[in-house]
């Protein structure tokens, strides 16, 4: 879980003043169950939120976060099987994990709140061993930063993954990449895209369905998607606007429609580009993009025919086919 799973929680304790302790998974070795960057925060009344181990060390952490609001010490906990607690706090499948505790103050969360709201991408640098333990940056695409922790928080960033650094004093600082929640664009309201709309919805998935043509993208038809748009699939996403955390998948078969919506997808800085069709239909798909000025190089992003090979052929089948292959590219994984 990120920190934008639990925003809501979060804002709502400290409406009512509470002091908050934030947990994030900072690393893992062997079965660790949640990757760097994971969050769990909790409050002094043992109120909690979001999971960094999936109930494994929960219990542990929260006492240790109650132990850090009352003395205002960050601390570095680690777990695993070389740890003679690693059996009593549940890590017996073999998982090492490391876990940073902080307080979470009011000048971080609101500017982690602020760039959620607004749909940018941001970075929290955190001192987690060495000289000042605790210290912190924030830095944005839109903040400066040319020197020191400032630039190597700002490459981080760029990377769009959270990953640790070590500075020429051995200090070592995390640096927690939080991304704008990503974003399914579906270009044609098709049948699929009706369960494919539900599919992205449970992963968290903000889902815009484009097509000009009102019969298929009807309120009734997508009542579950975050937005319809009934337009041109090239002006859309281009009003939409693309980032890092969208993907966009042609679904219409339709040249007129899936055509220029991948010439503006594939211009842009979306993870994911997808086509339905066959492999006969692609080689078409290909040669007349090659013809518009599409390069080789973009032509190779697109992954077609769509989806994962899992033998699908239902609509739902299928959708689940795409999504497993757009979850799999976000997380970096190579199919």
């Amino acid at each position: 879980m990120s920190i934008q799973d639990i925003v809501e929680d979060v804002e709502r304790w400290c409406d009512e003043g509470a002091d908050i302790a934030l947990a994030t998974v900072v690393k893992t070795w062997g079965s660790g169950p949640r990757r760097p960057g994971a969050k769990m925060a909790l409050t002094a009344d043992s109120r909690l939120t979001g999971s960094v181990s999936g109930g494994c060390v929960e219990s542990a952490v929260v006492e240790e976060g109650k132990e850090v609001l009352k003395t205002r010490e960050p601390k570095l906990l680690t777990f695993g099987v070389a740890d003679e607690t690693a059996w009593d706090v549940g890590l017996s499948c073999g998982g090492t994990i490391e876990i940073f505790v902080e307080v979470l103050t009011a000048e971080v969360f609101g500017a982690l709140a602020t760039a959620f709201r607004e749909e940018r991408g941001i970075a929290k640098g955190t001192v987690i061993s060495g000289v000042d333990v605790g210290k912190t940056i924030i830095v944005t695409n839109e903040t400066s930063g040319d020197i020191g922790v400032e630039a190597l928080a700002h490459e981080v960033l760029r990377a769009g993954r959270s990953d640790s650094v070590v500075l020429e004093d051995d200090s070592v600082v995390f640096i927690d990449v939080e991304l704008p929640r990503p974003v399914l664009i579906m270009v044609g309201g098709v049948h699929v895209a009706v369960a494919l709309t539900s599919v992205a919805n449970s992963l968290g998935y903000r889902t815009v369905v484009v097509d000009p043509r009102g019969v298929f993208c009807s309120e009734e038809r997508f009542s579950h998607a975050s937005k319809i748009v009934r337009a041109w699939p090239d002006d859309a996403l281009r009003t939409i606007g693309i980032n890092r955390s969208t993907a966009v998948a042609t679904l219409t078969h339709d040249p007129k429609l899936d055509d220029p919506a991948l010439e503006v997808a594939l211009s842009s800085d979306a993870f994911y580009v997808g086509a339905l069709g066959s492999r006969r239909t692609h080689d078409k798909r290909c040669k007349r993009l090659s013809d518009r000025g599409v390069s080789n190089e973009d032509l190779a992003r697109i992954k077609a025919p769509i989806g994962l090979s899992i033998g699908s052929r239902s609509p739902e089948e299928i959708s689940l086919s795409i999504m497993g292959e757009i979850v799999a590219t976000r997380n970096g994984v190579q199919l």
